[in-house]
């Protein structure tokens, strides 16, 4: 391999890698405001958790079938069908994968349909008496109302799947937002027409039932925005049968269910972490918010640079090219390191003034800033062992190895599992919301043991590791350090007031991603990348 095509796709990861996360920060921005508003409105009550628990539902019971695994294992199927015979067969391809993911996400709609007592007896069981048999009528009628969410999600994921596969990112990056605009419409108007910090006693079935029909209506316009994106990126076809009969899609299909495990470990451990935040008033407000931010900051990092990295790898993979697809992918663990680092230091550093920040409305009370100060310093390093986790497990996809990623995502479910279950026994208070988003981080590192060590092993004779590049991450890392002391120092002088602390964190973020971007310039011509 020439270090022409070696520049050449370093060049088009970082150009996609920049389109994917400048997108994805307006959609997790928005994404991190819908759970702010929903505190804001909704307060830290028992009826905030259930809704917080139960309007996330579908999306959980769409991780379980295939999720986040979808545009792992069609995209790499999808660029190599394309290379082999032409995008026709490409479209085919496609087709027959959509018309069977749509057939079992009906499936799956149903089944939340039949189980909806189960599931809403397990989210409100920490609701004490007497409110819990009226929680639990409620919780009930959301989920029937946001059951036909888990179609609406695999349409809107094959419309990602499919612009991916062709390199187009941006309005597959940027349409949640519109979902997640269309969910904080809906809790405005419901507060504004019922009155905000209701709990469960005060709250209205019509209110339940406009919640849940507002929030289903925002998925449908985000599936159909992803619909249109695959129109515009000239792969648009049209679902059918007889994926049988296609042996591409007969192969992706058996690696989805293969997959399963991956796609449904995160889920479970959401909902493990969701029952028991259910049993603190405002607990569930306070994970989510935490999630919001990790993946968040996930998204617009290393998980931006895995997305974007995911067809070059492909292709390196396809082309049985070891040299270039283990240049790819230190490339991306490059990236993936240098985008997490500033995050990791300020967000730890400044976890109490980002949750006082964070917290408004119903939600602005000492107890929960606090709580939630201890979830976001744990979830600063939760981020980036997240996001190698998820750039290993895109490469080892890329190379149709669908082990490695489903016994990560076995560890993962245990560990984190395990964890959140013993912060039961802890007092109701800020150490068990902070056990739980510990839960994530042991997982996440876990998890991303797993997958480097499976890689290690499958790029063989070539290096896992750039270590010249790692000592460059680490003094620019190191450059951002003053910067952030004295931005500490400032706080604690002139914090006096909301707006101060907002312009004084700001402005730490802005020197010290300017001080760790110089540094970088500086460092990286003089250490030349291991080979």
């Amino acid at each position: 391999m020439n270090s022409a095509s070696i520049s050449a796709g370093s060049s088009s990861t970082a150009r996609n890698s920049v389109t994917v996360a400048g997108w994805t920060i307006l959609s997790r921005v928005v994404g991190l405001l819908r759970v702010l508003v929903i505190g804001a409105v909704m307060g830290p009550t028992y009826l905030a958790n259930i809704f917080q628990a139960g309007y996330v539902l579908p999306g959980n019971v769409f991780t379980v079938m295939a999720g986040p695994v979808l545009a792992m294992v069609v995209v790499p199927a999808v660029v190599g069908t394309a290379a082999a015979g032409g995008a026709t067969r490409a479209g085919e391809l496609l087709s027959h994968i959509g018309g069977r993911l749509l057939a079992v996400a009906g499936v799956g709609t149903a089944a939340l349909a039949l189980l909806s007592p189960l599931l809403a007896w397990t989210l409100v069981f920490g609701v004490p008496e007497p409110d819990r048999g009226r929680a639990w009528l409620l919780t009930l009628v959301l989920v029937l109302f946001v059951a036909p969410q888990v179609v609406l999600c695999a349409i809107a994921a094959l419309g990602v799947a499919a612009q991916q596969s062709r390199g187009r990112f941006a309005l597959a990056a940027a349409a949640p937002a519109v979902e997640s605009l269309g969910t904080i419409g809906t809790v405005v108007l419901t507060g504004w027409m019922f009155g905000a910090g209701l709990d469960i006693a005060q709250s209205p079935m019509t209110m339940m039932i406009l919640l849940g029909a507002g929030t289903t209506a925002s998925v449908a316009l985000h599936a159909a925005l992803q619909t249109y994106g695959a129109w515009r990126a000239g792969v648009l076809v049209p679902p059918r049968r007889g994926w049988r009969q296609d042996r591409e899609a007969y192969d992706a299909m058996r690696r989805i269910v293969r997959s399963v495990p991956v796609a449904a470990c995160p889920a479970i451990t959401a909902y493990v972490l969701t029952v028991a935040a259910g049993t603190v008033p405002g607990g569930v407000l306070v994970v989510q918010l935490s999630f919001q931010v990790f993946y968040a900051l996930s998204f617009v990092g290393a998980r931006a640079v895995s997305m974007a990295a995911l067809p070059k790898l492909a292709e390196a993979a396809a082309a049985q090219d070891g040299p270039r697809f283990a240049a790819a992918w230190r490339q991306g663990l490059h990236y993936a390191v240098l985008v997490s680092l500033p995050p990791l230091c300020l967000l730890a550093t400044f976890a109490a003034p980002t949750a006082d920040l964070l917290a408004n409305g119903e939600l602005r009370q000492s107890s929960l800033i606090a709580e939630l100060a201890g979830c976001l310093a744990v979830i600063a390093f939760a981020q980036l062992a997240g996001g190698i986790h998820d750039l290993g497990r895109q490469a080892l996809f890329s190379r149709l190895d669908d082990a490695g990623p489903r016994l990560a995502s076995f560890v993962a479910v245990g560990v984190s599992t395990t964890v959140a279950l013993s912060t039961l026994l802890l007092p109701a208070d800020s150490s068990r919301l902070t056990g739980l988003t510990v839960a994530i981080l042991a997982a996440e590192i876990a998890a991303a043991a797993i997958v480097l060590r499976r890689l290690r092993d499958a790029i063989r004779p070539h290096r896992l590791l750039d270590g010249q590049r790692a000592i460059a991450a680490g003094l620019a890392t190191l450059a951002t350090l003053p910067v952030i002391v004295a931005g500490s120092w400032l706080l604690d002088v002139l914090g006096d007031g909301r707006i101060v602390e907002l312009l004084l964190l700001l402005a730490t973020g802005a020197l010290s991603l300017a001080a760790f971007a110089l540094a970088l310039r500086v460092v990286s011509p003089r250490l030349r990348p291991e080979s």
